[in-house]
């Protein structure tokens, strides 16, 4: 268990580590890229036999699966082992249907990072929401995503 743990600790690691993982490998979902300071990320979904739904597009599913842990994933490894990050609660609005490959970026910028660090100085917990967009290859809207955190320092930290 050692081994896996220091594995996914680095973005190289954890982008490995999630191209054998059950879940994405059998849906279809890709990580592309995880920025070395672990800022930003990049997923990609193909539509095959094993992630459509009965109409041909993209099982709904497999739509919020390829969002679901990167924003705790990014956010936790941004702050350090000094935070709890979990995730409260998510959100997915479907905009249009999915054919084909669909991709969605995370962005974590310093400044959400410094406002976090900010809200939780005194013990506090935070309850930031983020959002990202799940598009076509022509750009098209498939899907928004929107996933509140539980952040806080942990005790005596």
């Amino acid at each position: 268990m050692a081994r896996l743990g220091k594995l996914i600790s680095t973005p190289r690691g954890l982008r490995r580590a999630l191209a054998w993982w059950p879940p994405y490998r059998c849906a279809g979902i890709k990580v592309v890229h995880i920025a070395d300071d672990w800022s930003s990320a990049r997923i990609r979904l193909r539509l095959g036999l094993l992630n459509r739904n009965y109409f041909g597009t993209h099982f709904g599913g497999s739509l919020y699966s390829m969002s679901d842990p990167f924003w705790v994933l990014l956010v936790v490894n941004r702050l350090g082992s000094d935070y709890l990050v979990w995730d409260k609660t998510g959100e997915i609005e479907f905009v249009s249907p999915g054919r084909g490959t669909v991709c969605t970026e995370f962005e974590l910028s310093e400044a959400r990072v410094a406002e976090i660090r900010q809200a939780t100085a005194d013990g506090s917990k935070a309850l930031p929401w983020f959002e990202s967009t799940v598009t076509a290859a022509d750009g098209t809207v498939v899907a928004r995503v929107r996933k509140q955190l539980y952040v806080r320092r942990k005790p005596g930290r």
